[in-house]
């Protein structure tokens, strides 16, 4: 054993003061985040394997899922027998026998362990021509074979599942197990006091923070398994309800500017856009004013699909923000200030307000990392003109820009206004919350805040993530927009494809498409992802397919100077077909460009599939959508069928949640959740429930002071829990 313990170890404890670790180990550790005991406690298991599973090598039979421990003989790197792919193979023994291990397209096995190694195996045994082995098995080099009495229990009712962590060189899922185990005895989760008040714990029937623990590591059964992990799902979603809460009732304490609005000149403004609003548009606009008026600041996400109007909405409350004035004055404007996720996303914005609000007598003002630009211009009042950062900081400063857009420029220390009274972030999930809290904190009062995005997000998400928020829904589409056709293409359907592409493009219709790598990978490179890149795919299609037709590329390893070269050709139509990454997911809007090929579809989420589709979804041209997808298993078939079924991206989303997964929908580092917690999401009685209970304590205790736990929890949370 390299264990050695004392008796005075704590929670905080280091684990390089607690094992007898090898420098390397430190690394690994800290490479997983696990630097403390309770580090390593809440390092929580990503699945279980089942010990019936565990067999010895003399009892194997065709077809069994099993897992074998033993000592590994003869690996070495070799080619397949027909195709002559690489492999690797070799053999695993115990006490009993031995069987063949076999691994296709995975030469590096071989070096990666080494003569002699006991490993846990896991995978199906196989036969062929009448010799068992087993395809591509999950290996991993351990310590030791663990005693299966000890592990497992010794009665098949009383066995405890066994652990699986997820790993990295260095340090294994077995290595983890065991000092975890090692923990359970020194008997520090005696001391462990639960932040969760016993009442919420009976109510909803959840383990106490002792039981969990060693429920989540040492289960009995897979009821006991769930519990815990039901457990903390619901303490992290319910440490996040609260903290959005205890934000809620924060920001409602603060002074905001109280806007005056006329209906009527809001109704005439409305009229101004080139179609007819949605009843959606409309209830957004009602809401977004109805807040200016309460005295404290709004904080709103206005959530839409692609091409559903949220820019019109945004225009429309910015209109009534710019004609009220300050409090107190008959003269001057509200200031409003448009953050932008992309340059190209900022210009096009200041070209659609230029002509929104072009009737009026006041400024616009655009400032980028590249340049700054003020309408109208002084020589010619029916265009911008490009100005020094100086006289456009200046000017905001005196409260004489109404309406500055920009991307998070807009944040810096030298960028202040005078009026500062409303914030719309477009695609707000792609600013980080200390970005938008830096926008907000630029006045004495707090200027109102609209949030907008046009990810379809599925509610038990949009209640967590956002529970601060008053979330508006935009779930129609302007009168007139045709659905888009989308088309599932299967390998021997893509010739017909093309021919029908190539008909409408030349009719004048431009093309999209999206290819999920910039450049080929490297085929000598272990673990290269195969799939089509920017740079070929563009140079076979011009060369194999659309040889009459202008083709260029666009990719997020270019500049911003070459990604705006490239987008003015694609806007104004020289050039005929774009070959693009998913870069072109947001803010790209080329009314003209009314068709898209997605390539390797069976890589990207549903929502992002939406997302990017809705790119052609720009004008009242019918709009086409070529899914090309390699021929895959029945669930990706069914999930991609989805696409052409789906009512809107709100459907979708909640398809996409039940089929993979919030963390694969949307990022668990995107959103600071864990796996857990994202699969907790996806019971929306779970989500309710925690919120429920932060908003009832925080109604009657909004300091916690009688929940010191609690509120000591609240304020770790953030450096407390590991799940892999």
């Amino acid at each position: 054993m390299n264990t050695c313990y004392t008796s005075d170890m704590q929670l905080d404890s280091k684990l390089s003061e607690t094992f007898r670790l090898s420098e390397f180990q430190k690394k690994a550790l800290g490479k997983l985040g696990l630097v403390t005991i309770e580090d390593l406690l809440y390092y929580f298991p990503f699945r279980y394997g089942d010990p019936n599973q565990v067999k010895r090598i003399e009892g194997l039979v065709k077809g069994d899922q099993v897992t074998i421990f033993g000592k590994v003989s003869g690996l070495k790197t070799s080619k397949a027998w027909v195709k002559k792919i690489p492999m690797s193979d070799g053999f695993i023994s115990d006490e009993t026998g031995k069987i063949k291990l076999v691994w296709f397209n995975q030469p590096y096995i071989a070096k990666m362990i080494r003569e002699g190694q006991l490993v846990r195996a896991e995978g199906k045994v196989t036969e062929r021509k009448g010799e068992l082995y087993m395809s591509n098995p999950k290996i991993e080099a351990i310590d030791q074979i663990p005693d299966t009495g000890e592990l497992f229990g010794k009665g098949s009712d009383d066995h405890i599942l066994y652990p699986v962590y997820a790993e990295t060189k260095g340090i294994t899922s077995n290595w983890i197990f065991h000092k975890i185990q090692d923990i359970f005895r020194m008997g520090i989760i005696e001391n462990i006091v639960d932040p969760i008040p016993e009442e919420i714990l009976k109510k909803y029937s959840l383990p106490n923070i002792r039981t969990a623990l060693i429920w989540i590591h040492t289960p009995k059964n897979d009821r006991d398994a769930l519990s815990a992990r039901k457990r903390f799902a619901f303490q992290e979603i319910f440490f996040i309800q609260l903290e959005k809460q205890k934000n809620k009732i924060t920001w409602q304490d603060k002074s905001a500017f109280n806007i005056k609005t006329s209906t009527k000149d809001i109704s005439d403004f409305i009229k101004r856009f080139p179609f007819k609003a949605t009843d959606s548009q409309k209830k957004a606009i009602e809401a977004i004013v109805s807040d200016f008026r309460r005295g404290y600041p709004m904080s709103r996400l206005l959530e839409g699909d692609v091409g559903s109007g949220k820019t019109a909405v945004a225009a429309t409350t910015i209109y009534a923000v710019t004609m009220a004035r300050p409090d107190g004055k008959d003269y001057g404007n509200l200031q409003t200030a448009y953050m932008c996720p992309t340059e190209i996303l900022a210009k096009q914005h200041y070209e659609n307000f230029i002509s929104y609000f072009n009737h009026l007598p006041i400024k616009i003002g655009l400032i980028t990392g590249s340049e700054c630009k003020i309408f109208p211009s002084k020589t010619d009042a029916t265009k911008p003109t490009k100005i020094s950062r100086a006289q456009l900081l200046n000017w905001v400063s005196n409260g004489e820009v109404p309406i500055l857009i920009g991307t998070h420029t807009l944040i810096q220390k030298t960028v202040a206004f005078k009026h500062l009274a409303y914030v719309v972030i477009d695609e707000q999930h792609r600013f980080g919350t200390l970005q938008r809290q830096k926008l907000l904190t630029k006045n004495e009062l707090t200027p109102h805040l609209l949030s907008m995005t046009a990810t379809p997000i599925p509610r038990t998400l949009s209640l967590t993530i956002y529970g601060d928020l008053d979330l508006t829904l935009l779930d129609q589409m302007p009168h007139g927009r045709k659905p888009i056709i989308t088309k599932i293409i299967l390998p021997q359907a893509r010739a017909q494809t093309y021919e029908e592409i190539k008909k409408e493009l030349r009719t004048g219709r431009q093309l999209y498409v999206i290819c999920p790598r910039i450049d080929e990978p490297d085929p000598t490179k272990e673990l290269a992802v195969i799939a089509k890149s920017v740079t070929l795919e563009a140079e076979r299609l011009k060369k194999e397919v659309f040889s009459e037709f202008t083709i260029d590329i666009l990719h997020s390893k270019m500049t911003p100077q070459e990604k705006e070269k490239v987008m003015d050709k694609f806007s104004h139509g020289e050039t005929k077909i774009l070959v693009a990454t998913s870069v072109v997911e947001v803010g790209v809007n080329v009314p003209n460009a009314t068709m898209i090929i997605i390539e390797g579809a069976e890589r990207f989420g549903l929502s992002q599939l939406h997302q990017l589709r809705g790119r052609v979804i720009r004008s009242n041209h019918q709009a086409y959508c070529y899914v090309f997808a390699e021929s895959q298993g029945q669930k990706t078939r069914d999930r991609l069928k989805a696409l052409t079924t789906a009512k809107n991206g709100f459907e979708l989303a909640e398809f996409d949640l039940e089929q993979r997964g919030a963390g694969e929908l949307y990022g668990r580092k995107q959103w600071g959740l864990s796996d857990l917690a994202m699969e907790g999401i996806k019971n929306i009685k779970m989500v309710e429930a925690s919120r429920t209970e932060a908003m009832r304590i925080l109604d009657e205790d909004p300091e916690l002071k009688n929940y010191p736990k609690l509120k000591e929890a609240l304020q770790n949370k953030n450096n407390k829990i590991h799940f892999e």
